[in-house]
């Protein structure tokens, strides 16, 4: 796999185009200036944290002894969920209520950009080849990138693209994670019936 390869997985990974309505939805309460700075610390943690389990990811695994099929089966069954959630949303929206009326951490970096899917994809990056851990860092860093920039130009793609288009494009983003969650369920499940069989 090569740096740009890798580096559009993972940008289909974060799915910025159909977080857009989420993060909108989350931030309209809170003044232009206030989103930016917001948005901003956002992004910044998440990529911190995909940083941590790309680099540290396959060490925490086996200090709690932990499997990879272990991380892609629970992975597997979050991303499903929030497929779902994304496909046929709830009335108080797709992450429920926020306390305090800004949202930290949770939910905006954490599952919305650094997500199961994210996490186990670096982690598996990180441990399959981890000799290539700097490459693996600028195609992580590359998404980001573009992540951040499709995020911040939420508002104007807003009011390009309509309420309806995006939508319609948050739910087909749901139904691509729950067809990728399945494969990472059936994935796990298969390597670990695999390493049973073996062992």
């Amino acid at each position: 796999m090569t740096i740009l390869s890798a580096a559009l997985l993972l940008f289909l990974i974060l799915d910025p185009l159909g977080n857009i309505p989420v993060f909108l939805s989350l931030l309209r309460r809170l003044e232009p200036a206030r989103q930016r700075v917001v948005l901003a610390r956002e992004l910044l943690i998440a990529l911190v944290v995909l940083m941590l389990f790309l680099w540290a990811g396959k060490y925490a695994l086996e200090v709690m002894h932990l499997r990879q099929e272990s991380v892609s089966i629970a992975g597997g069954i979050v991303l499903f969920l929030i497929g779902i959630r994304m496909i046929f949303p709830p009335p108080e929206g797709l992450m429920g209520e926020i306390p305090g009326g800004e949202p930290f951490i949770v939910p905006l970096a954490i599952p919305l950009v650094a997500g199961p899917s994210g996490m186990a994809a670096v982690m598996l990056m990180g441990s399959r080849e981890p000799e290539r851990l700097g490459e693996w860092s600028l195609a992580l860093f590359m998404a980001w990138a573009a992540t951040a920039a499709i995020l911040f130009c939420a508002p104007w793609l807003y009011r390009l693209l309509g309420a309806r288009v995006l939508s319609a494009i948050e739910r087909l983003m749901g139904m691509l994670l729950v067809a990728i969650s399945v494969q990472m369920l059936l994935d796990g499940v298969s390597g670990y019936i695999a390493q049973s069989m073996a062992a």
